[in-house]
């Protein structure tokens, strides 16, 4: 039996968390969740699945459930809730699929308390990746990936030598609006830049694909969890989103993940890794239904945040964590309506000319960048 801490239990890959928690009760047990502002839903996973603790983000979210929920469940609020939602005495693997750079903290805690950790929140690893991976050596933590192509990686690299890998090759689907050029993306809406065409996912995340800021993200991701250059790390497009991601070897071999786009195969292979349990999902892969698979080279001028996420990512130290921070609230305004879609790209990259980078930041001057960034943006967005 594992038992678990789960991060953003209400979100896209929480609830999907416990879909596969429900599906094996007699392998996984939940100990600890935090949840955002959806109270309802949040409700109704305490009363499943009974929790001995539970964080809420806010003292008013804590007023509004402290008289709704067992007993035996002890309710926290705020980012010590988060810390102590990760390093739950009890738990062995804590879930981290919180949005944004609040999830580095309480990982940081979890790698301290010695807790195998799943990680669905890449922002972690973009904003603070040297102190995470290293922290997570010296605890002898294991960090495994839950995101479809950083699993599909995972997978691929299973039983090689890691130092006769001659490349990452991450697949994107392209998001809500790949099949549209520069000039075509003036005055989309937020509706149409949700709809996208594969994955059902979270606003943000939606957002992310369609500028594809998030397999630039996932590309840092990719270097941290793997200790792979930059250099060495690829993307190209794949409308299908069947293969996953793959790993060419220096003998020129390529091995690929493939599967049905349901984001509960990976968060379950991170939960029962290194066995495999039955499949969470009743679709099976059938090659010949689909027919062709698509494969197209990754234009740095049509997905300009792609090259940004590449020269952050280069350029190392304070520089992923401007990129992140800058992209955490351009989307927000977006979202709110308050800037274009293009302009999300045009906020990301005057944040990021405008930062002079600190080289192996400390966590204090990274939290100080990040808040400082966010100041930036707000101020020069009306």
């Amino acid at each position: 039996m594992k038992r678990i801490s789960l991060l953003g239990a209400t979100g896209s890959i929480g609830t999907q968390t416990l879909d596969v928690i429900r599906k094996h009760p007699q392998h996984f047990s939940l100990e600890s969740m935090s949840v955002g502002r959806n109270i309802d839903l949040a409700l109704q996973q305490v009363h499943e699945f009974a929790p001995a603790l539970l964080s809420v983000q806010s003292k008013e979210d804590y007023d509004k459930l402290i008289h709704n929920v067992p007993q035996e469940t002890k309710v926290v609020y705020g980012t010590e809730g988060l810390v102590e939602v990760a390093t739950t005495p009890d738990s062995d693997i804590l879930v981290n699929a919180v949005l944004g750079s609040v999830g580095l903290s309480p990982t940081l805690a979890a790698i301290q308390a010695g807790k195998t950790i799943a990680i669905a929140n890449k922002e972690t690893l973009v904003t603070a990746g040297h102190i995470v991976t290293d922290a997570a050596s010296r605890h002898n933590v294991s960090l495994i990936p839950v995101d479809s192509e950083h699993s599909a990686i995972f997978q691929a690299l299973n039983g090689e030598n890691i130092n006769e890998v001659d490349r990452l090759i991450l697949t994107a689907s392209g998001g809500s609006f790949r099949d549209r050029s520069r000039n075509e993306l003036k005055g989309v809406t937020v509706s149409e830049a949700l709809n996208h065409p594969n994955w059902s996912m979270g606003a943000k995340i939606t957002i992310d694909s369609a500028t594809m800021m998030n397999k630039g993200l996932e590309v840092i991701e990719a270097h941290w969890l793997f200790n792979i250059p930059y250099e060495k790390i690829d993307v190209v497009l794949h409308k299908e989103s069947i293969i996953h991601s793959m790993v060419e070897y220096i003998d020129g071999s390529v091995i690929a993940q493939l599967g049905t786009p349901d984001m509960r195969v990976p968060i379950q292979y991170a939960l029962t890794y290194p066995e495999r349990f039955d499949s969470i999902s009743n679709e099976r892969l059938h090659l010949w239904e689909i027919g062709s698979l698509h494969f197209k080279k990754l234009d740095m001028d049509r997905f300009r945040c792609m090259r940004f996420a590449y020269e952050a990512g280069k350029a190392g130290g304070t520089m992923p964590t401007v990129l992140n921070a800058a992209n955490e609230v351009a989307v927000a305004c977006f979202l709110e309506g308050r800037i274009s879609f293009l302009e999300i790209e045009h906020v990301i990259e005057k944040a990021l000319e405008e930062h002079t980078v600190i080289n192996q930041p400390t966590l204090e001057e990274i939290i100080k960048v990040d808040a400082e960034t966010r100041a930036f943006i707000h101020s020069t967005i009306k």
